[in-house]
């Protein structure tokens, strides 16, 4: 059976590998499939540039809201409120903030992350579980208002649903595997 350790030197060892592994795969499948490799990145950074345009509305829309939000402090008095339930999955309240801003916004995520971590520390138990929150969720709502708004779509169908629960996996899961791995 594997060790902890063990496992934690060959995660970290496949997160070192990953991306340049990635790129090299490309290329190469790339230059097998005979594609103009370098033409091809060119024209798809032409293509995001248009949609970051399109999407600068429902950008600054989503970010005033947010804000709004927070400022408001709806966000302190939902994780006041909240913190009863977070405590029985083994959550510390402090982290209750971190998973309720993860699927509305990356940065609003990425503030709420940095302040916990100034708070308690990067090798806290609450720190390393915000930072496995923010690496394996999503900005749900972000995606819904700003992609689905730049092109016009109205019915979202499962796009909700599927988001919000992959949302509530996701922080599950930190939690579980932050308090198995560090707790």
């Amino acid at each position: 059976m594997l060790t902890m350790e063990l496992l934690i030197n060959i995660i970290s060892t496949l997160s070192i590998i990953a991306i340049p592994a990635l790129i090299f795969f490309i290329v190469i499948y790339g230059t097998i499939k005979k594609v103009k490799i370098y033409e091809a990145f060119v024209e798809g950074a032409k293509e995001g540039f248009n949609v970051g345009v399109r999407i600068i509305p429902y950008l600054v829309a989503m970010l005033v809201a947010i804000g709004i939000f927070r400022a408001g402090g709806a966000m302190e008095i939902l994780a006041f409120v909240l913190s009863p339930i977070t405590n029985l999955i083994g959550m510390p309240a402090e982290a209750l903030p971190m998973a309720m801003m993860r699927p509305l916004s990356g940065s609003g995520a990425l503030g709420v992350m940095s302040e916990i971590i100034n708070t308690h520390g990067a090798d806290s138990l609450i720190g390393r579980m915000v930072s496995v929150m923010m690496g394996s969720g999503e900005t749900t709502f972000y995606v819904l208002a700003i992609y689905f708004g730049s092109v016009s779509i109205q019915k979202t169908r499962q796009a909700v649903p599927a988001g919000i629960i992959a949302d509530i996996v996701g922080i599950l899961m930190s939690v579980w595997l932050v308090n198995l791995i560090f707790g």
